[in-house]
């Protein structure tokens, strides 16, 4: 399985859908690497092209997986070892080019604003298990900005719940639709 997550920071939109670089949170940097691991992801990039974030990430990263916490916690230090922090994600997807020998495609979540080529869970899981090489992008704050849908070859359904109400925390998100697109099936509920 050649996939990859990007949390992206930048650019993403405040709720007032302006263009913004969002905070980087450790409970995202923990969370999304343990899950990242447990799904067998080969990576998850953090974006942001904030310095301050950047080193503030980067410190954290090294408190766990070569600092004390490494030999505290042995299971985060495994976890966060999958996590690498990106200024971009067009330096992301070149490093991924560059691992796999091909460019990965896109795929973009979205909790609704639905723009450009849709794909299911399924359809998108098919891509994954066929080989190709997918980096899958989250957005925080508000969501990812328009440009970045735009480069993207897929935009994923949106999850959709039981009521109208549709605001996820990025770490829930991320965890539904990866558990969709690559959990086990033969579990039964």
């Amino acid at each position: 399985m050649h996939l990859y997550a990007g949390l992206l920071h930048y650019p993403v939109y405040n709720k007032h859908y302006d263009t913004i670089a969002s905070a980087i949170t450790t409970l995202d940097l923990h969370d999304l690497s343990r899950l990242a691991k447990t799904y067998g992801l080969r990576r998850l990039y953090v974006v942001t092209p904030l310095e301050d974030q950047q080193r503030l990430a980067r410190r954290i990263l090294a408190h766990w997986t070569t600092g004390y916490g490494a030999q505290y916690n042995r299971d985060r230090k495994e976890a966060l070892a999958v996590t690498t922090i990106s200024p971009s994600l067009d330096a992301a997807r070149e490093e991924i080019a560059d691992q796999e020998g091909e460019i990965p495609l896109l795929i973009a979540t979205d909790a609704g604003r639905q723009a450009g080529q849709a794909i299911s869970y399924r359809e998108a899981g098919d891509l994954i298990v066929s080989a190709r090489t997918v980096f899958l992008l989250f957005g925080t704050a508000w969501g990812l900005d328009r440009a970045v849908m735009e480069q993207a070859d897929y935009i994923l359904d949106p999850i959709t719940g039981r009521t109208p109400y549709n605001h996820l925390s990025v770490r829930t998100a991320a965890a539904i639709v990866i558990d969709r697109l690559v959990g086990r099936r033969d579990v039964q509920i």
